[in-house]
């Protein structure tokens, strides 16, 4: 990538907004394409995009080389189906999406031979939506995972790491599409589902006035996106279910335990957990 790389971000949303604010504040020249006008003039006069519209058009996709989809997946899907048409031959395309298995290998085998597409996942949503809610600091440290196939060129590789690299991640790695879905699935599809199942076990209205730290850390993630959580799962199914059977194996161990006075076993699963936890601390 060079500052002469016109991008193209498709929604801006939280993430795609701060994928365009941390980019053109690079010195890239920025576009945007969102559902709403009211998004498209916020991004505009924000200055975070250097032009932008609700219409896809080829004379207006076509001036970048490079589209950044921050899309739910299966609408990321419709778009390329319905507009692949638009875009500039040599193209390069690369998305958010927190699923890969579902998406990759259909867009890639859809897609015309002179695009190719390297998926992304940005290990930075926050609960928040929206490009008000925008942050380019939530990418400062944080890993970014790259999910290339046979498809891809290591020139696409590259500059998918790079990109990664100018919104200021700490960390990017490389996975196929099925080992992030597993790894996904088990770190924050199922950490989601823990949250939720918490907060809808009991009415916790009142509860707001007890509460200490270890409750609101657990259900940061519990306000969630109605729209696009279910959709991840869903298109994940396989893998986050095998998570969820984990999980409840290892919860029916702590649960019989303390039924039965073992405390043995509640120690030792204790101190497993202390143990594990000790790698993210040294990590953060």
């Amino acid at each position: 990538m060079n500052k002469e790389s016109k991008i193209l971000i498709v929604g801006l949303g939280m993430i795609g907004a701060s994928y365009a604010e941390k980019l053109h504040g690079c010195g890239f020249y920025t576009g945007g394409i969102s559902a709403r006008q009211s998004t498209i003039d916020k991004a505009l006069e924000s200055g975070i995009i250097d032009c932008g519209t609700i219409d896809v058009t080829k004379e207006f996709v076509s001036r970048f080389n490079i589209v950044v989809f921050a899309l739910y997946p299966k609408l990321f899907v419709e778009w390329v189906t319905l507009h692949q048409d638009c875009f500039k031959s040599g193209a390069l395309i690369t998305d958010v999406t927190g699923i890969k298995g579902s998406i990759v290998y259909r867009i890639q085998d859809m897609l015309r031979s002179d695009v190719e597409f390297i998926a992304a996942h940005p290990m930075a949503g926050r609960e928040l939506s929206g490009i008000d809610n925008r942050n380019i600091k939530v990418f400062e440290g944080a890993n970014y995972i790259v999910t290339p196939t046979k498809a891809n060129s290591q020139e696409a590789i590259e500059t998918a790491k790079e990109l990664g690299q100018i919104l200021g991640f700490g960390h990017i790695s490389t996975l196929t599409p099925e080992e992030h879905d597993e790894m996904i699935a088990f770190l924050s599809q199922l950490t989601h589902c823990i949250a939720v199942s918490l907060m809808c076990s009991k009415d916790s209205t009142h509860l707001v006035d007890y509460t200490g730290d270890s409750f609101r850390d657990l259900t940061r993630i519990a306000t969630i996106n109605e729209n696009m959580w279910p959709e991840l799962f869903a298109m994940n199914k396989t893998q986050l279910l095998e998570q969820m059977t984990l999980f409840e194996k290892e919860f029916a161990r702590l649960k019989e335990a303390i039924a039965t006075d073992d405390l043995e076993t509640v120690k030792e699963m204790m101190i497993t957990s202390t143990e594990r936890r000790k790698f993210f601390n040294k990590k953060k």
